[in-house]
C-alpha cells in the first residue's frame, strides 16, 4: 500500500497518479476523514489525560475522608465522551485502513501515460517465422496429434480448461523442467516449492485481495484460496519479517498450477488454450534494495526473455502504459511472443515493480548495515515464464507440414532425445 504519510504530503501527486491508471478515487475525501481521525486521537487523548487527573484527585479526597461525589459526576461524563468519540474513531480508523487497500500503486515517472493503446514495445527479438503452407492453430495441432483434449477437459470440469495428454503431458513437463534449470543453473535463482492454496492475509499481502476478488477461486467455508500465481504465496514467505541488507537481493524461481476465474474477460481469446481458468507457470520473485530495484527488474527481465530466446522463439517486449499496468504494480514489461497459427502476439511474462507497495501491505524490512531503522524492501516478480501460451507458441512455431512438432536441441534431453512428436 501507498504510506499514509506520502499520500498527505503528495496529494496532487497521488491524485494524478491515480487518474493516470483509471481509478476514480476522491483522495480528498479520504484525506479529509483522515484529519477527523487525527482530530479525534488528540481529542481522547487529552480526555484520558483529565480523567487520569480526575482519579487521582478522587483518590487523595478520598484518603482524606472529603466529598469526592462532585469530580465522580465529572469522570462520569468524561467516561461517557471518551466512549462516544472512541466509537467515532473506530468508525474512521475503519474506513481508512480498508481504504488504504483500495488504492493502487501508483506509476513511475517512466510510464506511459494512458490506456492499453499507449503500451509501447521497447525491443524484439529474432523474426515473425515463415512457412511454406498455412500454419495450424495449437488447437487443431494438439487434437490431431492426440496431446490436447478441450472437450473431455470440459466434461470434467466446464470450460476453460485442458488435459494435456501422452507426449504433450510430456511436453509441457519437459517445458517446466527446463525452465526451472535455466533459471536455477544459469541465472541462480533459489528453487522453491510453495503451497498451492494461500489464506486471505497473503493474497492481500500482494494485492489480489480486496480488489480482485471476483477472479480469484476461493474455497467455501475456508479463509483459503487457490493460488493465482506463485507470486502471491513466495512474496510472503518474508511476511512480518526483517531481512538483512547483506541478504538482498534474493531470488526465487517456483513452479505452480495457478487458477484464475478471468470473471472481467469473458468472450475474449476462448478459442483454445490462450485464456484458460487453470494454467502452469515458473515464476521469478526477488527481494531487492531500493537503490536498485529498477536495475533488477531490467535485470529480471532478461532472466525471462533468455527462456525464448533459448527455445527459438520470437517475441516482442512492451513497457505498459499507466492505464493498463495492474492495481499493484509501478512499473512492468510485458513479453509477447508471437503465435504463428494464431497470427498474434500472446503475452507469456510481466516483470514487475511494485516498489515498496507490498512490502508495506506485508511488512517486509531490511536492517540496513550502516544502523538506523528498518526499511521497506522493494519486490518484483515475473512469469519465467507462462504456459498455456508458451505451449501455443512452441507448438504453432515448430509445426511441419505433416503435422508433427520438431523439437529444438536444447529441449530434447528433457524428452528423452526425441526430435518430433
Amino acid at each position: 500500500m501507498l504510506a499514509l504519510d506520502f499520500i498527505r504530503q503528495n496529494k496532487e501527486i497521488v491524485s494524478a497518479g491515480l487518474k493516470a491508471k483509471g481509478y476514480n478515487i476522491n483522495i480528498e475525501k479520504f484525506l479529509s476523514m483522515d484529519e477527523e481521525r487525527r482530530h479525534l486521537i488528540l481529542e481522547v487523548e487529552r480526555l484520558r489525560s483529565e480523567k487520569n487527573k480526575a482519579t487521582e484527585k478522587i483518590s487523595i479526597l478520598k484518603k482524606e475522608g472529603r466529598d469526592a461525589s462532585g469530580i465522580l459526576e465529572e469522570m462520569k461524563e468524561l467516561t461517557e465522551r471518551i466512549k462516544k468519540i472512541d466509537s467515532d474513531l473506530s468508525e474512521k480508523d475503519t474506513f481508512v485502513k480498508e481504504q488504504l487497500l483500495f488504492i493502487p500503486n501508483i506509476p513511475n515517472k517512466d510510464v506511459p501515460i494512458g490506456d492499453e493503446t499507449c503500451n509501447k514495445e521497447v525491443r524484439s527479438w529474432g523474426k515473425i517465422p515463415k512457412f511454406k503452407f498455412e500454419p495450424k492453430c495449437h488447437d487443431e495441432l494438439g487434437e490431431n496429434n492426440g496431446f490436447l483434449d478441450f472437450k473431455r477437459a470440459s466434461k470434467i470440469t466446464g470450460s476453460g480448461f485442458i488435459i494435456f495428454k501422452d507426449k504433450g503431458a510430456k511436453l509441457e513437463r519437459a517445458l517446466i523442467n527446463y525452465m526451472l534449470d535455466v533459471h536455477t543453473n544459469k541465472h541462480k535463482y533459489q528453487e522453491v516449492s510453495p503451497p498451492f492454496i494461500v489464506n486471505s492475509s497473503s493474497m492481500t499481502g500482494t494485492g489480489q485481495l480486496p480488489k480482485m476478488h471476483q477472479d480469484m477461486y476461493k474455497i467455501e467455508e475456508e479463509d483459503l484460496y487457490l493460488v493465482p500465481t506463485a507470486e502471491v504465496p513466495v512474496t510472503n514467505i518474508y511476511r512480518n519479517e526483517v531481512l538483512q541488507e547483506d541478504d538482498l537481493p534474493l531470488s526465487f524461481a517456483a513452479y505452480t498450477p495457478c487458477f484464475r476465474k478471468e470473471a472481467g474477460a469473458y468472450g475474449k481469446d476462448t478459442k483454445g488454450m490462450s485464456r484458460v481458468h487453470q494454467f502452469d507457470k515458473v515464476e521469478l520473485v526477488r527481494f531487492v534494495h531500493p537503490d536498485n530495484s529498477y536495475e533488477e527488474l531490467e535485470k529480471l527481465l532478461l532472466h525471462a526473455e533468455y527462456i525464448l530466446q533459448s527455445l527459438g522463439l520470437h517475441y516482442r517486449v512492451v513497457i505498459l502504459a499507466s492505464g493498463d499496468l495492474s492495481f499493484s504494480a509501478a512499473k512492468c514489461y510485458d513479453i509477447e511472443v508471437w503465435a504463428p497459427g494464431m497470427k498474434k502476439y500472446l503475452e507469456v511474462s510481466s516483470c514487475s515493480n511494485f516498489e515498496d507497495f507490498q512490502s508495506r501491505r506485508m511488512s517486509i524490512k531490511f536492517k540496513p548495515k550502516s544502523g538506523g531503522k528498518p526499511e521497506f524492501i522493494h519486490t518484483l516478480n515475473g512469469s519465467g515464464v507462462a504456459l498455456a501460451r508458451l505451449f501455443i507458441s512452441f507448438i504453432e512455431t515448430y509445426q511441419q507440414q505433416d503435422g508433427k512438432i520438431k523439437i529444438p536441441g536444447i529441449l530434447r534431453p528433457y524428452l528423452g532425445g526425441i526430435k518430433y512428436i
